[in-house]
């Protein structure tokens, strides 16, 4: 266990997205895909709440309509990891969060690789300098060998074995000082903008990914 870290709790994760995602930056998602272990320092994340989550209503959420099958994993216990396809291509890697009964969820946009570079560099082989390999969240999801459909919903807080991958959860003991908020990157429309500063990093890290306007949002922001 690296100091001043503690395997995350459901109780801990049983907060709004918002207010928990702030709470994840420093800490580390270790996956153990095929053998291979792979450990990342959360620098930069994205908070997403589901239809009837919270008091606001949030139009960027895969849940915003309710529960489907794809989202199935957002209205779930706290502490299973989401992972979505976007694009047709990118797994993205999420940690669902929120008071029993509503969705929600923590994207996880971006990190530094701490353990296990040599599998990060086999599974992202564009990756060109060592900052490059979880930066972004598809860059992450490769970074940690998680892909949908196979492991949407494995445990990082109970932990056992989801096909042939295990994850787990650390958290810092004392949240960071202070944290940097603003839009979510690349989000369409009115929830891409400031009315939305649900996107939370560690300011000045290198791993953190460039902002992004989403369609419509700088419009969003004018009108």
């Amino acid at each position: 266990m690296p100091p001043g870290l503690h395997p995350a709790t459901r109780a801990e994760l049983s907060g709004f997205p918002r207010e928990v995602a702030p709470r994840l930056l420093g800490g580390v998602l270790e996956t153990r895909v095929a053998g291979e272990r792979v450990a990342v320092r959360l620098t930069e994340v994205e908070a997403y709440h589901g239809r009837g989550t919270g008091d606001v209503p949030d139009p960027g959420s895969h849940a915003r309509m309710g529960p489907t099958a794809r989202n199935a994993t957002m209205w779930g216990e706290p502490g299973h990891l989401y992972v979505y396809l976007s694009h047709g291509i990118h797994s993205c890697v999420n940690v669902v969060c929120g008071p029993a009964g509503v969705a929600g969820g923590v994207l996880l946009r971006a990190g530094e690789v701490v353990d296990g570079a040599d599998a990060a560099r086999r599974r992202r082989p564009a990756a060109r300098i060592a900052r490059d390999l979880a930066r972004g969240p598809g860059r992450l999801g490769d970074a940690v060998g998680l892909r949908h459909p196979v492991h949407d919903g494995i445990d990082a807080v109970g932990g056992g074995r989801q096909a042939d991958a295990e994850a787990r959860l650390l958290l810092r003991d004392e949240p960071l000082p202070s944290v940097a908020s603003g839009p979510r990157v690349g989000v369409a429309g009115v929830a891409g903008t400031a009315v939305f500063p649900w996107r939370f990093w560690i300011a000045g890290d290198p791993t953190v990914s460039a902002f992004r306007w989403g369609r419509g949002a700088q419009a969003a922001v004018l009108e």
